[in-house]
């Protein structure tokens, strides 16, 4: 058997350089910096009751979640299009996306599901208990009420 033929990376191409991070000591603060104020402006928002309408609070505190999301990504996970040919990337939005529509899809059940439920209390044909009622006599043996 022969030896598999190798070919050398032409001078001046680092085979490992789209791999390569680059991340400085400033890059680091500067995501610390981030986090630490995604981490205040909500306890913040929630502590002060700032935002009074809790519709209005829980849309704005999600926002502010998915951007201290992307934050960590970007600063700590060091997750860009051209770590490992783009496939870490690729592979965590196919995440997101899935736990999207799971999300969604979960939600819109629950809320819905009121509307397709048959509610006992809608038949007008449903039949009456006959319990008696309290404070009455009761009736006796062979007597029927």
């Amino acid at each position: 058997m022969s030896a598999p033929h190798v070919h050398a990376p032409a001078a001046g191409h680092d085979t490992h350089a789209e791999d390569d991070l680059h991340v400085t000591r400033g890059d680091y603060l500067k995501g610390f910096a981030l986090a630490v104020l995604l981490t205040v402006i909500p306890f913040w928002l929630v502590m002060g009751r700032v935002i009074e309408d809790r519709s209005t609070a829980v849309v704005v505190l999600g926002v502010l979640a998915a951007v201290q999301i992307v934050v960590h990504m970007v600063y700590f996970l060091h997750m860009n299009g051209k770590i490992q040919g783009g496939w870490t990337l690729l592979s965590t939005l196919f995440a997101i996306v899935f736990v999207a529509v799971t999300l969604a899809g979960t939600l819109w059940v629950m809320f819905h599901m009121n509307a397709h439920m048959m509610p006992d209390h809608a038949n007008p044909m449903a039949p009456q208990s006959q319990a008696p009622q309290h404070g009455g006599p009761a009736p006796q043996h062979g007597q029927q009420h």
